[in-house]
């Protein structure tokens, strides 16, 4: 198992009992999201950790898929699931590999803290942008690690050499460039007060 898998697969449950970090940047950024959603749209969520995102939004659109690649992280989603989640909405372990291989295709994509923590950022996204339908919306939350000088920027090309997840650092503008070169405009730009490590954004294809 790749090793930031199993690191994930690791903590999940500690990850499961965290609070929000800052609840009124969550909340915004839920609100932005939900501008974006309707009804009659099928939406992909990849990185989705234990589900709490997905569980709010898969309410909002006729089918809401969402994914991660840690089993346990899944396992707890689909108990959050079970508990009290809507028809519409299904977990699974899977990678954007798998959705592109089958040629499948979405309105609406959201990958939410995960970008950083992907091998290939540029493969990522031009994934995202062939499984979209025309018009259909990308919304992402990343951290640009190489914004200003921060010392995680130092420190994530060797975070794997200490048993840690991937980590990789680009700036703001080098993740724009990222989504335009595969032909997204962007609609929506948003940096949260005192984290200006955090960008928010809205994607048109």
């Amino acid at each position: 198992m790749d090793h930031s898998i199993a690191y994930w697969d690791r903590i999940a449950q500690r990850y499961a009992r965290q609070p929000i970090a800052n609840e009124a940047d969550y909340q915004k950024k839920l609100e932005v999201t939900q501008h974006y959603l309707k009804p009659d749209m099928r939406v992909l969520e990849f990185g989705c950790g234990t589900g709490s995102t997905a569980l709010v939004h898969g309410p909002l659109v006729r089918e809401y898929i969402a994914t991660d690649l840690a089993p346990a992280m899944i396992e707890i989603a689909n108990g959050k699931l079970a508990a009290s989640g809507p028809g519409n909405l299904h977990f699974e372990v899977a990678a954007l590999d798998d959705f592109t291989a089958r040629r499948e295709r979405f309105d609406g994509v959201l990958g939410l803290n995960v970008l950083h923590l992907m091998e290939d950022r540029d493969k990522a996204i031009e994934q995202v942008y062939q499984l979209l339908n025309p018009g259909g919306v990308f919304i992402s939350s990343t951290a640009c690690l190489k914004q200003g000088l921060n010392p995680y920027r130092f420190i994530a090309p060797f975070t794997r050499l200490f048993k840690l997840p991937l980590v990789k650092a680009f700036t703001r503008r080098e993740l724009e460039q990222s989504l335009e070169r595969v032909g997204f405009n962007i609609d929506y730009r948003w940096v949260p007060d005192g984290n200006p490590l955090v960008y928010f954004l809205v994607a048109m294809k």
